[in-house]
């Protein structure tokens, strides 16, 4: 636990001023995170015997982030690019002898959409309002999976009877999971409030418990489905990068979804 904490703390004193920051150091943190979890995501299948691309994913999710973060408009050619590239680099492993090229090809794929695509609305996400408006919006939606992961957690390791998924994640258990719930959504209320006195844009308590309250309970799937890829692939984590917390796939897991659905929700709600 204690290196669990100074890891967070560690991962806090550099992740919040590069939020604040902005642009460059904001963009390098996220493509630096997404990036090893990419790397980390191409190593789990590599454990289930196969093979997708590593240069492809973790090059094509770098190339997708760079896109989306400077050419917008060129977004969807950089990604129907890396998609048609990962086809031409596995059908030619497969004229080399490599069986399994077809379910490689769909795996480099899914890294690519899933870690670079999806996980590229972090950047969006930054840019929504003014420069200072955006800094806020990410720290309300990463508060929100925070305060409902943590209860979780803690509720369920205290009182946890019913588990949840016991083959995907066997210590999730329903009373953490409806814990978090409740305090993600009031928790984010409250923060939307605070954050506005702060200096933060003009969200309405409610706006922040819908915010909570989605986040809360849908960003859960995120965590579960890299659970159902390590179990597959026999690991506990992802890799042992960051002490306590495993790798850098287990922190973003539910940040992908975090990031798409609170990209939306904001700008349909709350501007």
């Amino acid at each position: 636990m204690a290196k669990r904490f100074l890891a967070a703390l560690i991962l806090a004193a550099v992740g919040i001023p590069a939020i604040f920051l902005g642009k460059i150091p904001y963009f390098i943190l996220i493509t630096v995170f997404l990036c090893i979890t990419a790397w980390e995501y191409v190593n789990l299948f590599r454990a289930m015997k196969l093979s997708p691309s590593m240069g492809l994913t973790v090059g094509g999710v770098l190339l997708i982030l760079v896109v989306r973060g400077f050419f917008a408009d060129l977004a969807p050619a950089a990604l129907a690019l890396v998609v048609l590239l990962a086809m031409a680099v596995h059908l030619i492993d497969y004229e080399r002898g490599a069986d399994h090229a077809a379910t490689d090809f769909a795996v480099t794929v899914a890294g690519l959409v899933y870690v670079g695509w999806i996980g590229a609305y972090l950047l969006d996400l930054r840019t929504l309002g003014s420069s200072n408006d955006g800094a806020w919006y990410v720290l309300l939606t990463l508060g929100a999976m925070w305060l409902a992961d943590a209860t979780a957690y803690f509720v369920g390791s205290a009182y946890g009877r019913h588990k949840m998924t016991p083959r995907l994640s066997p210590k999730k258990s329903w009373e953490g999971y409806w814990a978090g719930a409740v305090v993600g959504t009031l928790g984010t209320a409250g923060l939307a409030v605070l954050w506005h006195r702060l200096g933060g844009p003009d969200v309405s308590w409610w706006q922040g418990g819908l915010l909570g309250l989605v986040l809360s309970v849908v960003t859960t799937l995120g965590d579960l489905g890299e659970s159902m890829i390590k179990r597959q692939a026999g690991l506990k984590d992802s890799s042992d990068i960051i002490p306590g917390h495993g790798g850098f796939f287990d922190r973003m897991d539910a940040w992908l979804w975090g990031a798409v659905i609170g990209y939306f929700l904001i700008s349909w709600f709350m501007r």
